[in-house]
């Protein structure tokens, strides 16, 4: 298998667990947060959901300066909202990726803020660390749903809510 089917291969399993979560979200609760610290769950949810989009991103470009960007999520109010627009992201970093080869996720990639350099990665690693991203905050998203009393959908194997007590 190549990189590029491997990382293709985990977008779309981590696609399928990904929805499966932010289908939980009752309409409701978009303006909840657990502490005045944290995002929002509209905030959280929309930043998962559009993680898949940052592929085209480490594909198309050769790094991301934040005191420069013009990217914006957009504003969900529902999760039907939601689901489409993760669909659209998931869509739009497949085809890239499917566009890609494998010499150009050997090239390097950088992310700064302003002048500072934060890393300089191969294009590859910006992927993978895409995805860890949508791992980590579907987490945080266990957590608020956890909070509100939403049942949670297992993500590598059944969770508590699947469990017979």
């Amino acid at each position: 298998m190549t990189t590029i089917e491997s990382l293709l291969k985990e977008m779309h399993q981590e696609a399928e667990t990904t929805r499966k979560m932010l289908s939980r979200i009752p309409d409701d609760k978009y303006d909840w947060q657990p502490h005045e610290k944290s995002m929002t769950v509209r905030r959280l949810a929309t930043h998962i959901a559009d993680i898949p989009s940052w592929v085209e991103l480490a594909i198309d470009d050769d790094g991301l300066n934040f005191a420069t960007s013009t990217h914006k999520e957009p504003v969900i109010n529902n999760t039907n909202e939601l689901l489409q627009f993760m669909d659209e992201s998931v869509r739009k970093g497949g085809e890239a990726l499917s566009k890609a080869n494998e010499e150009l996720l050997n090239k390097e990639w950088t992310l700064a803020n302003g002048d500072h350099v934060i890393s300089v990665r191969p294009k590859s690693e910006v992927i993978r660390m895409a995805y860890c991203q949508i791992v980590h905050h579907r987490a945080q998203l266990g957590v608020y749903l956890r909070l509100l009393n939403v049942p949670i959908p297992g993500s590598y194997g059944p969770s508590a809510d699947e469990m017979p007590s």
